[in-house]
């Protein structure tokens, strides 16, 4: 899909649970005709036989860098991640009180683009791998703190569902008409 010459920007959607991310990546990835990284944990968890454990959630920003990696070859201008390393950093301090160092040093060896930070203003649904129904304020603004501390580029997605989009192609725009 890509020309050799073309560097591929990398936007990474996040924010708390049940805010949109999945459904606004497959949206972004028809939008712009490229591809999108899945959430590896999903899948992981899925096939995991047991409550996960810490040592987990390594295993699963190796699945979801491993993703990334395999998807951006197909990518067309954009890659889009639904989650990526961060979340899981953000997703081990709340539940285990810190975040593994091999996660720590994995993040500093990733760059993006663009950052999609997803608000709670969508209704909360029910899922046997969601945790926290009433700390997803909480959790939003942890990711909030989080992109400001790393001042890593980033638009808040809030609203119905069209705003949302709408919000989402105007930065992924913005972003590509800076090339």
């Amino acid at each position: 899909m890509k020309s050799p010459l073309q560097k591929i920007k990398k936007i990474a959607i996040i924010g708390p649970e049940c805010t949109g991310k999945s459904e606004l990546s497959e949206y972004l990835a028809q939008h712009f005709n490229t591809v999108w990284v899945t959430d590896y944990a999903r899948t992981y968890l899925d096939n995991l036989n047991s409550p996960y454990t810490e040592t987990d959630l390594v295993k699963i920003a190796h699945g979801q860098i491993r993703l990334e990696d395999e998807w951006i070859a197909e990518a067309n201008r954009v890659l889009i991640c639904d989650t990526n390393l961060l979340v899981i950093k953000v997703w081990s301090n709340y539940k285990y009180g810190h975040c593994s160092e091999e996660i720590l040093q994995l993040i500093k060896s990733r760059t993006y683009d663009l950052y999609l930070l997803t608000y709670i203003d969508i209704p909360w649904q029910e899922d046997p791998q969601r945790e926290h129904p009433n700390e997803r304020e909480t959790l939003w603004k942890i990711y909030k703190n989080e992109l400001e501390q790393q001042d890593i580029p980033y638009v808040e997605i809030k609203g119905e569902r069209e705003a949302r989009r709408a919000m989402a192609i105007e930065a992924i725009e913005n972003l590509l008409n800076r090339e």
